[in-house]
């Protein structure tokens, strides 16, 4: 028991005193009663506020000092014991959008777009057990052998570790939130990414079943687009993902996720993203989606494509232009007798539409580009015709139209009279 006199400010080393008291009471009752911290949250819960409650009922005698804040402590011992420690604020802020740390002392956030370092200053060891704590969570491991990890977080968030040794001095962490802020189209003409006409094309081009890639930089907002563009696939089809680690969300009656495994201790186990392409096309899909491309599993999605099977994926490039040369070089990853011969013309064949996308000086994200794939080469170089255009500020439309207007017809779209003239 924590005397009257121990407790004086929420800032004291005293504080610190009787959050470790609480801290060890609650570990106890979590333990005797088999629950699980990190998954039965609730439960947790119900014993820190009974635990803080049964402080309050002993300061009324005068045995202890009242709690200055009392809801103040129940977060602080969540966080603590179910949530991620000191990195627990961070992960509730709605408007932080990243959390990275460089070394113990220096942890940075990233809000509205913008960097930022806090004054939350760690030790090596903290860090190394937030490190565990989040992979039990995953199911995912990392050590000597495995130094890198991509793992997925209770509330979504996607979590990239460096082990120490790899990273100079310290592990690197990185957590990259699900802010979920747009669930379609028209969320992102609110947000100002996307002009209203351009939403009803791009709704109307997954309705008609285009092929559609989605390209940008890291953090401009690949993965809330692609959710957006799936949440308009028709209920009716059946939809078969396939990601590293599980980000995309969007609501469909009939959809399948597919996800990466590690390697295991004995060196086996591996489901690469390749693997899972290939998997999903026994599956029956309507649609095939790809979180992010970026290596030899490129070869096996242009495949699927290829055969008429509608799909969509995202991939790392600084323009729709690049986004399409990059398609063409990922596939030749997949062995020496793949060449440029054959995957230029058929990129240019399985590729209907790139959405480019990127971060302005405000920290705003904004699609820049959409550019119709005509199907065309000429000198190796994929023709293709600007849908819509950003040339200053603002998107607006372009000269190009897309090719097989008969894919629109068919679900009774005019695409001539939606786009209007250029």
């Amino acid at each position: 028991m924590i005397s009257a006199t121990a407790y004086s400010h929420p800032y004291s080393p005293a504080h610190a005193e009787l959050l470790d008291h609480f801290d060890a009471d609650v570990r106890d009752r979590v333990r005797r009663q088999g629950v699980d911290p990190q998954r039965d949250t609730a439960v947790v819960r119900r014993i820190v506020e009974e635990i803080v409650a049964e402080h309050e009922d002993r300061s009324l005698s005068g045995a202890v000092t009242p709690l200055v804040d009392p809801s103040a402590v129940v977060g602080e011992l969540l966080a603590r014991i179910s949530g991620f420690g000191p990195l627990q604020p961070f992960l509730d802020d709605p408007e932080i959008e990243e959390i990275w740390i460089n070394d113990p002392s220096r942890v940075f956030v990233a809000r509205h777009g913008r960097h930022e370092l806090t004054n939350l200053v760690l030790t090596a060891a903290q860090v190394n057990e937030l490190v565990e704590r989040m992979l039990k969570a995953s199911g995912r491991r990392i050590d000597i052998s495995q130094p890198f990890v991509d793992a997925m977080l209770p509330d979504g968030h996607r979590l990239h570790v460096v082990l120490e040794g790899i990273a100079r001095e310290f592990t690197a962490v990185n957590i990259r939130k699900f802010t979920l802020r747009a669930t379609g189209l028209n969320d992102l003409v609110e947000l100002g990414s996307l002009s209203a006409r351009a939403a009803t094309f791009l709704e109307a081009s997954v309705r008609a079943g285009l092929n559609i890639l989605v390209a940008g930089g890291t953090q401009a907002g690949k993965t809330t687009l692609l959710n957006c563009l799936a949440s308009a696939i028709p209920g009716g089809q059946r939809v078969i993902s396939a990601e590293e680690v599980y980000e995309l969300r969007f609501n469909h009656p009939d959809w399948v996720q597919l996800q990466t495994r590690q390697v295991g201790l004995e060196g086996t186990g591996e489901v690469r993203l390749r693997d899972l392409v290939k998997e999903s096309l026994r599956m029956r899909p309507s649609r095939i989606i790809v979180g992010e491309v970026r290596a030899e599993e490129c070869l096996d999605l242009l495949l699927a494509l290829n055969s008429g099977l509608p799909g969509m994926c995202t991939l790392h490039a600084n323009s729709a232009r690049e986004a399409l040369v990059k398609m063409c070089t990922l596939p030749l990853l997949a062995g020496e007798n793949i060449s440029a011969r054959f995957v230029v013309p058929t990129v240019a064949s399985s590729v209907d539409l790139v959405v480019h996308l990127g971060i302005d000086n405000d920290g705003v994200r904004r699609v820049n580009e959409i550019v119709a794939v005509t199907g065309r080469v000429e000198n190796d170089i994929i023709e293709t015709e600007p849908v819509f255009v950003r040339p200053a500020g603002e998107l607006v439309r372009g000269q190009g139209m897309p090719i097989r207007p008969e894919r629109y017809a068919r679900v009774g779209v005019d695409v001539h009279q939606l786009l209007g003239p250029a």
